[in-house]
Order: structure tokens, then sequence, then C-alpha cells
């Protein structure tokens, strides 16, 4: 392909026949004139043929000339628009028309080329130029010249089914500078935010890793969409302005989320001491179980008081150090010990409060078993009644693990009344639950397939 600033000096260079042809007349008349009237052997008529043929090549350059400039200002404007729509499009439909258009413009090169070699091949201007010489010179620019507008006719026709993938990579490129001014707008704001912050006597240590954390990304938006894509800038762009924007709301956070540790550690710290004092309560009520039940309904809650106990030492422990770090305002790291600290003083509530749940429930089976019997019959023909219903039989899937259910009631019932003095009622109880538990699965099961 021909430079621009050398196709446009070549184009100025032969759009000048005008001219070229007064001088040409300037300087050739004069000196023929005499050998004519001298009666030489130049004529008039032939050289007058001559010239007019010269005119007429001149003005197959000048077209020449002009269509080779269309071609080239068509071959450029559309390599930039592709330029545009590779640094905003990825789809393979661009990359189609990217490696459409690299042939396109192979052939305008080609057809340019040949057009040069025409122009030099032919020198209009020599004064030895005969009435054949310039008839073959026209011939050939006019050719060169119909090339010329064929090859254009074709760029001007990818052109126009480039102009959607042109449209829509310009709209691209238009949201580029907002996304990348919106990025750079909330990264200022962070920064104010923590400057702020800091004169209010905070460190905000790790909000300001976090916000130096974002300086290669803004260095990477700076780079532009030229270097990184349109898509992935756009991208980066809403990223930092998202993580700087939650930065900036950390920040102006910082006093409120101070106080809520303090609330907590405070709130914790009673929690824990009313554990501990709960924990000294459950030796009593597991005397009270080993003295008037089976070993069975007590055996596994014997070691609650010592876990309790170290249970709450381990949260005190790490109240300490999530006390130490709010002083030393790492607000993460006292949140996160408040969080371990929380799960387990729930989880130790739990098991000191199992031991007076566990009496509560063996002295009201052991007054009234029958209340349990009558509470699990009714869950298991409640369940049946369900299976039976619009069916004259009940489904086999159902109707085995409700038999199975039955069964296993009556069975503990008999292993209860048959226990004599000390009856298990903890295992009792257990298999009640159980019980009750299978009757809700096929009651689940039959409503889950109904709908």
């Amino acid at each position: 392909m021909i430079a621009p600033r050398f196709a446009k000096d070549f184009v100025s260079s032969v759009l000048a026949p005008s001219l070229s042809v007064a001088v040409l007349a300037a300087s050739v008349l004069p000196a023929a004139l005499p050998a004519v009237f001298a009666g030489g052997g130049t004529r008039p008529w032939r050289r007058g043929r001559v010239e007019d043929l010269r005119a007429a090549a001149l003005e197959a350059k000048d077209a020449a000339a002009a269509a080779f400039y269309e071609l080239d200002t068509a071959q450029r404007d559309l390599r930039i628009a592709l330029e545009t729509i590779g640094a905003a499009d990825d789809s393979p439909q661009a990359a189609r028309m990217a490696a459409d258009f690299a042939t396109l413009s192979e052939r305008a090169d080609n057809v340019s080329a040949h057009y040069i070699t025409v122009v030099d091949a032919h020198d209009l201007d020599s004064a030895q130029l005969d009435a054949d010489g310039a008839h073959r010179a026209r011939q050939a620019l006019t050719a060169t010249r119909t090339e010329l507008q064929t090859v254009k006719g074709e760029l001007a026709r990818f052109g126009q089914r480039l102009e959607p993938l042109q449209m829509r990579a310009e709209s691209q490129l238009a949201r580029v500078t907002p996304a990348v001014e919106r990025a750079r707008q909330a990264l200022r704001a962070a920064t104010e935010a923590l400057d702020g912050a800091r004169g209010a006597g905070m460190r905000a240590e790790e909000p300001a890793a976090a916000l130096a954390a974002l300086g290669p990304e803004l260095r990477l938006l700076n780079e532009g969409a030229g270097r990184h894509g349109v898509q992935a800038t756009i991208r980066r762009a809403e990223d930092v302005s998202r993580r700087a924007t939650a930065l900036a709301a950390e920040v102006e956070r910082l006093p409120e989320r101070a106080g809520e540790i303090d609330r907590r550690l405070s709130s914790l710290r009673t929690r824990a001491d009313a554990i501990a004092n709960r924990a000294e309560q459950v030796e009593p009520v597991l005397s009270e179980l080993r003295r008037r039940f089976t070993a069975s309904c007590w055996q596994d809650l014997q070691h609650v008081p010592e876990q309790a106990a170290a249970s709450v030492g381990q949260a005190r422990e790490l109240l300490a150090e999530a006390g130490r770090a709010r002083a030393e305002q790492r607000f993460g790291a006292a949140t996160d010990g408040l969080t371990t600290v929380h799960g387990l003083l729930g989880r130790t509530d739990e098991a000191v409060g199992a031991a007076r749940e566990r009496l509560r429930l063996l002295d009201e089976v052991a007054a009234d078993p029958s209340r349990e019997i009558e509470r699990t019959q009714f869950a298991v023909r409640d369940a049946q009644r369900l299976a039976m219903a619009g069916r004259s039989r009940p489904d086999p899937r159902h109707a085995r693990p409700l038999d199975a259910a039955a069964e296993r009631l009556e069975r503990a019932v008999a292993v209860l009344e048959g226990g004599g003095r000390h009856p298990d009622y903890w295992v009792f109880l257990t298999e009640t639950r159980a019980v009750r538990g299978m009757a809700a699965g096929v009651v689940e099961e039959i409503r889950t397939a109904r709908g």
C-alpha cells in the first residue's frame, strides 16, 4: 500500500496537466513555427493530433490519480474502523471480518502498485511522445482507473457489511471514558475518606492496605483500552469502582464498627460468666439423674461440667485476644475472634442446658408414659391416613416404613412395661422420637409426590 504522504504528493504531481501543457506549448510552438513556414518536414496537422492525444492521456492520468486517491482513502478508513472493532470486539464475527479485509486489502495494494507501474511507464511530458505512445498511455491509464474503481466498489460494499460491527464497537468505546472516570472518582473518594478517618484518630490499616492494592489497577486503566482492550478495561474500571466504593463505606463505618465490637465484647463476656454459673449447677442435676434413673439416661452427660468449664476458659482467652485486636484497631481480627467465641459459647450453652432438659423429659415420661405413647401413635396413624387418601390399598413404598414404625413403637412400649422398678426411660424416649421421624419422612415423601 502507498504511504499516505507519498500518495498525496504523487497525486498532486499528476493532477497538474494544464500547466504542463501550457509550458510545453510555450516551449515547442515557437521552435516549430519557423520550420513550418520554411517548408520543413514537420506537418502541423500531425503535431496537432499528437497534442490532442497527449491531452486525452493526461486527462486519463488525472482520472486514474483521482481513483487511486479515493481507493487509498477508503482502504485507510476501513483499516481504522477494523482497529476500532478489534479493540472492542473479540467475537468470531469480528475475526472473520478482519480476515476478509486482509484479503481485500491485499488486492487493493496490488491494484495500487499496478497503477504506479503504469504511470511510471508513460512519460506524457516527453517531447518525443508520438501518437501511438499517447494512445497506449491513455488506454493503459483508463484500464487502471477501471481496476481502481472496481476494488473501491468492493471496499464500499465491505464497509456496508462492517457498519453494524463498527457502530457496536463505537458504542462500547463510548463507555470506556465514563467507566474509567467513575473508577478514578471512587478512588479519590476512598482516599479522602481514609484521610478523614486518620485525622479522627483511626489507624485504618486494613482499608489503607486494600486501597494501596488498587494502585496497579489504576495504572492499567491509565494505559488505556488500546492496550488492554475495551471489554477488559470496562470490567477493570467497574471492579475498581466497586472495590473503592466499598472501601470508602468501610472507612466511614470505622467508628460505628469500633462501637459494635465494644458492645459484642461486653455482651459475650457477660454470657461467658452466665454459662460458667450455669455449668456449676449441672453437677446437682447429674446427681439427681444418677439417683433416680438407669445409667443410659445420664452417661452421655457426666462430662458436661468439665467440658463446659474448659470451653468457658477458652472463650475468655479468645475474648482477651479480640480485645487486644480491638485496641490495636485490627477490626477484622477482632470480629473473627468474636464470631468464634459466639459459636463456642452457643455449643457450651446447649450442653449445659441438656442436663436439665434431660431431667425434665425423664420426669414427664416417668410420671405418665401414656402421653408420649399417644403422641407417637397419633403421628403414625396420621401418616397412615394420608397414605390411604384416595386409594384402596397403600403404596408399598409408604406402607412398609409405616408398618415398621408401628412395630418399633410396640417394642419400645413392651420394653418400657417390662423394665421393672427402673425402666430405661431414655431409650424409650429415643425410640418414640425415631418413630415420629419415620412417620414424618413418609408424610413428606407423599406430599412431594402429590405436588
